[in-house]
């Protein structure tokens, strides 16, 4: 079994994602291996409180990168839409006290 903090690697912070966070949907970095259940548990373990209804994930492709007259690509990475339920708390990614 693997760790929760190693499934989830970061919360994606984008405008369009804090957006989609009043909604009770979260946008997060995770292991290229997960799978979609192991992304639902990770969530509920690492944020107590919360209740993941359904998960979406997606590849992001790797892009092509200029280093003057060198060429190369970046990474290829999974992200993950997590949708949690209506009664679920917020997830605070900034630690507003």
């Amino acid at each position: 079994m693997k760790n929760a903090h190693d499934i989830i690697r970061r919360p994606l912070v984008t405008e369009k994602s804090m957006g989609l966070a009043e909604r009770q949907v979260y946008t997060f970095e995770v292991a290229g291996d997960a799978n979609k259940i192991e992304i639902a548990k990770a969530v509920e373990t690492v944020f107590p409180g919360v209740k993941v209804v359904k998960v979406n994930t997606m590849w992001v492709p790797a892009k092509r990168k200029r280093f003057g007259r060198h060429v190369g690509y970046t990474s290829k990475w999974k992200k993950a839409m997590v949708t949690l339920t209506e009664d679920s708390q917020q997830l605070d990614f900034f630690g507003q006290a």
